[in-house]
């Protein structure tokens, strides 16, 4: 019991010391195992994890759209990105269908994959430039 609250305390930590852009990190990755989650319920015909994992999914595609800047041209098009996804894993769910779920898992890693770079490169020009993190 004492490895599981130092567990729970250091992701706890993690969350509340990270970066708006590792915590972006965080949700997309977070999706990720949602959505193999839903794969895995849907193969085994578990219908109520597969609505729990497509839901948590969805939570978190439409918290990602809240934190859009708006004025911002790229985030009209992650905007119209992210509600395709949120659209399709409401397909996904009626119907079952992984294969739809593994559509929304590739463009959720495209996502992430891309955020990832960013961040690295972020990095990259603050230690360049002197400011500490």
């Amino acid at each position: 019991m004492p490895v599981q609250n130092a567990y729970n305390a250091y992701k706890q930590n993690s969350v509340t010391t990270a970066s708006p852009g590792e915590l972006t990190l965080m949700l997309y990755n977070g999706c990720l195992k949602f959505l193999t989650q839903s794969k895995k319920a849907i193969e085994k015909k578990n219908y109520e994890q597969k609505n729990m994992y497509i839901q948590k999914s969805q939570a978190i595609i439409a918290e990602l759209m809240t934190t859009l800047n708006m004025d911002l041209e790229v985030s009209k098009n992650m905007m119209a990105l992210y509600e395709y996804m949120y659209a399709r894993l409401s397909e996904a769910n009626m119907k079952m269908d992984v294969a739809i779920v593994e559509e929304v898992e590739g463009l959720v890693t495209e996502f992430r994959d891309t955020w990832k770079q960013v961040i690295q490169i972020n990095r990259k020009q603050q230690f360049a430039s002197g400011d500490s993190v």
